[in-house]
């Protein structure tokens, strides 16, 4: 397998953020008279919220309120309160260098807003390595469909058997699975292996993926001369 470019997930994979995520979602729906169990939430990490939130209030929508007003604070709950308890995924930065070093071309395809995306990058201490992005401005849909996937592979200029998604989630998986890309999968977003079954590897963080690098299907030298 030649990979000569590498589709990164923020949220999970390289930030342990998924906690406050759902958490916020739990909040935002309570302060509307909406109760939502935690777990029931948490389980659907990686989604986002144009999925999520009629998953679970059928009749909600981000297009209209209350559900715009919902997803709204939602994330104003995230940079403003649950910031704080958001950390790095172990060997995040590092694991970037090992990529850009490689040679590898490295954009990022996140459900996040662009204003969340530019925190998280911070958190990862990666926004003075990574610039090439695809978040949910560029997509119609986000994941599980495969917009914003689809948007990386275009702005990577690269055929999707050329590239391999490193990412946290089942729904990154179903995504990048209809854009033709394989995914990597960290456990670090708290998923089990299970749920990870349609990777290609599991490692436990970035970290772990840098540590066992040459063995993985990253291992592998660039070929230039795949682009389209």
């Amino acid at each position: 397998m030649q990979i000569d470019g590498v589709i990164l997930d923020i949220d999970g994979t390289l930030v342990l953020s998924n906690d406050a995520h759902a958490q916020s979602w739990v909040e935002s729906f309570a302060r509307h008279g909406y109760e939502v169990p935690y777990d029931r939430v948490r389980s659907l990490m990686g989604m986002g919220g144009d999925q999520l939130m009629p998953k679970l209030i059928p009749e909600l929508s981000e297009e209209s309120d209350p559900g715009k007003t919902i997803a709204s604070e939602r994330k104003r709950l995230v940079l403003d309160e649950y910031v704080s308890q958001i950390k790095a995924a172990g060997g995040a930065r590092a694991l970037v260098q090992k990529l850009l070093e490689a040679g590898l071309h490295v954009v990022i395809a996140t459900s996040a807003s662009p204003e969340e995306l530019e925190v998280m990058l911070k958190i990862a201490e990666v926004d003075d390595l990574l610039h090439e992005t695809t978040t949910s401005a560029d997509a119609e849909n986000s994941k599980p469909a495969p917009d914003i996937v689809e948007a990386a592979v275009k702005k990577a200029q690269l055929a999707p058997d050329r590239l391999v998604m490193l990412a946290d989630t089942p729904y990154d998986i179903e995504a990048a699975g209809k854009a033709g890309v394989q995914v990597i999968a960290v456990r670090c977003g708290g998923f089990s292996d299970q749920e990870l079954a349609g990777a290609i590897a599991i490692y436990d963080d970035p970290a772990d993926l840098l540590n066992h690098y040459d063995r993985s299907p990253l291992g592998q030298s660039p070929n230039p001369d795949s682009k389209l």
